[in-house]
């Protein structure tokens, strides 16, 4: 095994101690015994080792989270320091710690100027959950607390947990459960796959438009906000029109709707701006944060208010009935302000917009722009998706693309390289510290696996 280290145990030992113990996500949990888990014990940079030795490019960075990749000594040095000095208290009891008050001073500092307080979370889900009840103890505090009810997208994604899988469109996921009152839902502005004849402008704003068709047939008096990503994740890295944000902007504004954006994915530099919705140009009321906080390294997560709704919740709301044991961990802020003082001082940010997101889209475009297995190429920054399509000319959609995508993704993981597939989309965000070389090895890697996929689909 040629590796700077050696795991403890066998593999299928490992394998069947997680078989007896595990129910992991998103999986036929049974197929999956059957087949046994890869078990990863070490990763460096953009790579990772299983416990067989074989070396893997993390295209996902994990799960859109190790934005300074693995093994930054910095951040595993502040959990540690941290944990010598405070390694645990609440944000209960009148009581606070420097290192949620230094890293809510440097969020702010990085953010746009119309935000100023944050309610920490331990994850993304959790943000999305304290949201629903953060923007209905907003408008019960500006007496109107008829407005309840939260809009969402059919295939949008906001968590896992009860209430944000409800926020969500993930019609799967409802039928598991995932349901709750006065949670409604509009289409998603997939143009490749929806937009017809229309032009992708005339796409945007007809979806745009669907958001007012909805608050007028539930009322304006009784909708609180519309919740969605700036660019769609889970749902297969969906960017919409440039037409549709604006038009989304204006309805809620009209409508005095409150508009939040999900920015558990694309925020902290993913698309070479500190937050995605900059990359849009639209100005939410909240932003729910997680993942790109920390890098991933620990779990830590928020929902960010602009000054307005702070402003009523502060001055007027009195006792707000919330509180997580966690929120604000000490180790967990200590982490995230080593993480987000790396990606200013470093340029990281910047690299990806001027430098390393401009290389990855080029090289996407040269290897894959003539693909007879790829229809379109979307993204910016370091993230990207492919799209499989049978037909260019009338962008016809395999009947199996899911079965299609899956194969590419097993074929990406033989070639030493993780790519997400979602629907008939493939998806790669690699680590923000990724270098040319790395790109292209990820690019490189990634077009093996998709002309092995060709092949079966019979298109080359």
């Amino acid at each position: 095994m040629n590796l700077p280290f050696e795991p403890q145990r066998q593999t299928r030992d490992y394998q069947a101690s997680d078989a007896a113990h595990h129910i992991h996500a998103f999986v036929d949990q049974k197929a999956l015994n059957a087949e046994g888990p890869r078990v990863m014990v070490r990763g460096e940079g953009l790579y990772l080792w299983d416990s067989e030795g074989k070396r893997y490019l993390d295209g996902m960075s994990g799960l859109w989270c190790t934005q300074l990749g693995y093994g930054r000594k910095d951040l595993t040095a502040a959990a540690a320091a941290q944990m010598d000095q405070l390694a645990y208290y609440n944000m209960f009891f009148h009581t606070t710690h420097p290192a949620v008050i230094e890293l809510s001073e440097l969020l702010f500092s990085l953010l746009p100027g119309h935000y100023s307080h944050v309610i920490y979370t331990n994850s993304g889900s959790e943000a999305n959950e304290v949201l629903i009840r953060t923007v209905r103890r907003y408008w019960q505090v500006l007496g109107k607390p008829q407005k309840k009810i939260m809009i969402g997208r059919w295939n949008g994604y906001h968590g896992s947990t009860l209430a944000a899988s409800a926020l969500g469109g993930m019609k799967f996921m409802h039928e598991m459960g995932g349901l709750i009152p006065d949670v409604a839902h509009i289409d998603e502005p997939y143009w490749y796959a929806q937009g017809g004849e229309l032009t992708p402008a005339e796409f945007g704003r007809r979806c745009a438009l669907q958001l007012e068709e909805k608050i007028l047939e539930l009322g304006a008096q009784n909708v609180a906000g519309f919740i969605a990503e700036p660019f769609q994740g889970a749902g297969g890295m969906i960017f919409p029109p440039e037409s549709y944000w604006p038009e989304i902007q204006r309805i809620c504004r009209q409508y005095d709707v409150l508009l939040c954006a999900d920015e558990v994915i694309g925020g902290f530099g993913r698309t070479g701006e500190w937050f995605a919705h900059q990359h849009f140009g639209f100005e939410p009321d909240t932003l729910s944060i997680a993942k790109g906080l920390t890098s991933g390294y620990l779990p830590m997560g928020g929902l960010v208010l602009s000054k307005r709704m702070a402003e009523a919740l502060v001055e007027r709301g009195g006792v707000f009935a919330h509180g997580l044991t966690y929120s604000g961990h000490p180790v967990a802020a200590a982490v995230a302000l080593a993480n987000l003082k790396a990606l200013r001082d470093e340029g990281i940010v910047r690299q990806v917009k001027d430098d390393t997101g401009p290389y990855l889209h080029k090289l996407l475009h040269e290897v894959f722009g003539n693909h007879p297995l790829i229809g379109e190429i979307q993204g910016t920054g370091l993230l990207a998706a492919l799209q499989f399509v049978e037909d260019k000319g009338t962008r016809k959609r395999f009947a199996n693309e899911n079965d299609l995508a899956w194969q590419c993704r097993t074929f990406g993981f033989e070639e030493g390289v993780i790519i997400r597939s979602t629907l008939g989309r493939m998806i790669m965000a690699p680590a923000l510290v990724a270098s040319h070389a790395e790109l292209d090895e990820l690019v490189d890697k990634t077009r093996i696996a998709v002309d092995r996929t060709a092949r079966i689909a019979g298109k080359l």
